[in-house]
């Protein structure tokens, strides 16, 4: 029987920065943009992702007791980004788990190498997913030996979020069998090699898990330069925090909204939050345009209160880097 040893997770998943920025997008995108139905489907695409992500936590979650885990990891290794949906660390190894939510039928050919996904209509071909997840192993392999952590066995695995979805195997099973699994049974295969290392040596998980975590940053990419997407694209204006309406009104002391007639002092500080989600920085005639406002003093003081800062030579506010 494996014993409880102080396990549990020091990272919990949250909404990622592009999913948050594309929602942004779908309520700011005015309806005359080109490639409207190109970022709802990349918003979709993020979408499913982080809720088979969620399905497979569920499952995962019952390690806590005796692993660290982290999960929706990202390092820098030699200026290049290293992304990991789940980071499982026990006494005697190191799990990575990628989680994939496809539907339907897929299909691992170990003859041809090829991975396909059958949806009843047709079939079409996808990055192997067990390429992937072994790439992520060679650079957590790497990242932690440059960290000094060396000698460390990493497994790997890919699990599938969808239970009903059917996992088909041409030619040899057994290499799909090891590392392919739907998420439920990620965690009874994680503790049957756990039971085979129970005479190794053991490392101090705890410790690795919470090094991970101090050096973890937010995945991102540039959404606004992939999609061509100026500031002009964008409509103005503060949103209700009640109903969400692009158009609340600025009184003396408060914002009000004309739909649901909502009042909200602060409304303005998310306005300027999710600008700064989707640009790195902004000027003060920036945001005054996008708040529709004219008071300087207003959006100064609303800008000092947001953690930024101030570019004298750019006359421009930026935000606060992650170390």
């Amino acid at each position: 029987m494996i014993e409880r040893n102080d396990g549990m997770i020091i990272r919990k998943r949250t909404k990622p920065l592009i999913l948050r920025k594309y929602e942004i997008l779908r309520t700011r995108l005015k309806s005359t943009f080109p490639r409207v139905q190109q970022i709802d489907r990349a918003y979709g695409k993020y979408m499913k992702g982080y809720m088979g992500e969620v399905k497979v936590d569920y499952y995962l979650q019952f390690l806590e007791q005796i692993t660290t885990i982290l999960q929706d990891v990202c390092l820098k290794l030699d200026g290049k980004s290293v992304q990991l949906d789940n980071i499982i660390i026990s006494q005697h190894a190191i799990y990575i788990v990628e989680v994939k939510n496809y539907s339907g039928t897929i299909i691992f050919d170990t003859t041809l190498n090829q991975f396909i996904r059958e949806d009843g209509k047709k079939e079409t071909g996808f990055s192997h997913p067990i390429t992937q997840v072994e790439l992520q192993q060679l650079k957590l392999q790497n990242w932690l030996h440059h960290n000094g952590f060396t000698n460390i066995p990493i497994y790997y695995f890919v699990a599938i979020s969808e239970p009903s979805t059917i996992i088909k195997v041409i030619g040899d099973t057994e290499p799909i069998a090891k590392v392919v699994a739907h998420g439920e049974r990620i965690p009874h295969i994680i503790l049957d090699i756990e039971k085979k290392l129970e005479n190794t040596n053991k490392i101090i998980h705890q410790k690795i898990g919470h090094m991970i975590l101090k050096k973890c940053i937010d995945f991102d990419r540039d959404i606004m330069k992939e999609h061509e997407i100026k500031r002009e694209d964008l409509v103005n204006g503060v949103k209700c925090t009640s109903c969400d309406m692009l158009a609340m009104q600025r009184t003396p002391r408060n914002w009000v909204c004309p739909k649901c007639e909502h009042k909200d002092r602060h409304a303005h500080h998310l306005a300027i939050k999710e600008y700064l989600l989707l640009y790195q920085w902004i000027t003060n005639q920036e945001c005054k345009n996008f708040l529709q406002v004219n008071s300087r003093h207003m959006v100064n003081k609303a800008l000092k209160n947001i953690n930024l800062t101030y570019e004298p030579a750019n006359k421009r506010w930026i935000k606060n880097k992650q170390k």
